[in-house]
């Protein structure tokens, strides 16, 4: 850490060290770069070690161990909930994966000589920044580029009394005494179903509010309608075109208990012991000073850049969640690489791709990459759909798995591949090979002529082609 009352010179200071400030600072110090992280946690790594992806996934997987799922009845057992399963038990494996992949990226800018400097940064002008630190004077550093990389928080408005005790954001749901016993969720975007989902499995009455008629529109309508049957028959009472009105803190004298009250814009009434509002982030650009640098804010405070990810001021660019959609790890990661290929003038990496996947870990997984069914429908493109189901797999059938499948979206003339939708166990992962065939703009026949090894889910995509080429035809054919 540079001494106090100096100022030192870096050819790169990055501001956050989530996904996209870690990649782009190790990124520019393999290039020769001398190079700071400010963090302002006393923890590096950003929301998706910490507080977002990595926890929520793990504590998925946690959901299903303690819950036997996907495995009840498969082997001639029952297998049940177990009814001690405690609260530690429940985040022991997230926190190990957190602490685990902390320690990994603190690693990562120790071996390529990152200065890594804990404390609060805020803008003196465009290439001067001021840190605050506890216990320590502020110390001022310079950098010929600076990277916005800070990420974002949940939104908070200001009528939810947030108290992270009983009404909790994305944020301190990871800080939970114990599993509650009923639980509001308030949007039924990724964040919210994916908590809603695991919270159910782990015996949670759960009551998911959505002000829309669907949930994450962005997906296919089969998928979402699927994921919909799927949250009912785990118990989850989903509350559509619904919004709330008021919500109240209540406590119990008498034997200290304590809950929420949520009502709604219909009147409806709700006593559960707890609630979470998953409805949306905010770009973390409060405390920067931006202003003094001349960098210009949309709105949710995220940061405005250009393709190349510079801001309005030209030696300052920004990545990640801090500038808004699509805000994933995966593109976070690369939307650093490639502003530090535009700062340096490097050749490897000068755009993210256009084409990639999403992935929700909810319960069941659910992953897509390219067209939708309604959107290729909508742009007036001549398609057509086939659809592969897991419990006709033969690894499906060896796994247990009754539910889930894949759909192709293919062009009906030329055969191209133009979208693959997943609903079902390991959907995530099983989705890259739907990704490069969208990517590389390959036809059913390429995916035919591809060898699997056997048994696999991958088979999925085989038979949905199947299905697809006897949509076209008006009649099944043989497989």
């Amino acid at each position: 850490m540079p001494p106090a009352g100096s100022e030192k010179t870096y050819d790169l200071i990055v501001i956050g060290s989530g996904p996209a400030g870690e990649k782009a600072a190790v990124k520019a110090a393999y290039f020769g770069k001398k190079v700071a992280v400010i963090e302002c946690q006393a923890v590096v790594g950003g929301a998706g070690v910490n507080t977002g992806t990595l926890p929520s996934k793990t504590l998925k997987e946690s959901a299903l161990f303690f819950s036997g799922k996907y495995e009840r009845g498969l082997y001639g057992i029952e297998k049940k909930l177990e009814e001690k399963t405690t609260i530690d038990d429940f985040f022991f494996r997230e926190r190990v994966v957190q602490t685990a992949v902390e320690h990994e990226v603190r690693k990562n800018l120790e071996i390529h000589k990152v200065d890594l400097i804990h404390g609060e940064a805020s803008f003196v002008d465009s290439h001067h920044v001021v840190i605050k630190r506890d216990g320590f004077p502020d110390l001022t550093v310079r950098g010929e580029f600076i990277l916005i990389a800070t990420g974002s928080y949940p939104f908070h408005p200001a009528d939810i009394p947030f108290e992270a005790v009983s009404v909790h954001d994305s944020d301190t749901i990871l800080r939970l005494k114990c599993i509650p016993e009923s639980l509001v969720v308030v949007g039924a975007g990724v964040i919210g179903c994916e908590y809603a989902t695991i919270f159910a499995t782990m015996g949670t009455k759960v009551h998911l509010v959505n002000d829309r008629d669907k949930i994450m529109p962005f997906l296919d309508h089969e998928i979402s309608n699927s994921l919909v049957d799927h949250m009912r028959k785990s118990g989850i009472d989903i509350l559509f075109n619904t919004a709330i009105k008021s919500v109240t803190k209540r406590s119990n004298a008498k034997d200290g208990t304590s809950g929420v009250t949520t009502v709604f814009d219909n009147g409806r009434e709700l006593n559960t012991e707890m609630f979470l509002f998953a409805a949306g982030r905010s770009g973390a650009t409060a405390t920067l000073n931006c202003g003094a640098a001349g960098v210009r804010l949309g709105k949710r405070e995220v940061v405005e850049v250009d393709g190349d990810f510079r801001t309005s001021v030209p030696n300052i660019f920004a990545a990640g969640d801090v500038i808004g959609f699509p805000a994933l790890a995966a593109t976070s990661m690369d939307q650093g690489r490639v502003a530090v290929s535009h700062m340096f003038g490097l050749t490897d990496l000068d755009s993210v791709t256009r084409t990639f996947p999403y992935g929700i870990y909810t319960i069941p997984e659910a992953s897509m990459v390219g067209m939708t069914e309604h959107e290729a429908r909508e742009k007036g493109v001549d398609i057509c759909t086939g659809i592969s189901r897991y419990a006709d797999m033969h690894r499906g059938r060896i796994m247990g798995i009754t539910d889930g499948f894949l759909k192709l979206v293919f062009d009906r003339q030329t055969l191209q591949v133009l979208g693959v939708h997943i609903i079902g166990p390991l959907a995530t992962e099983i989705i890259h090979y739907g990704l490069l065939l969208v990517q590389d703009n390959r036809n059913l026949n390429d995916l035919l002529a591809t060898v699997f090894n056997y048994p696999t889910l991958h088979d999925l995509y085989k038979y949905a082609a199947y299905d697809g080429l006897g949509n076209r035809a008006g009649h099944k054919i043989k497989k």
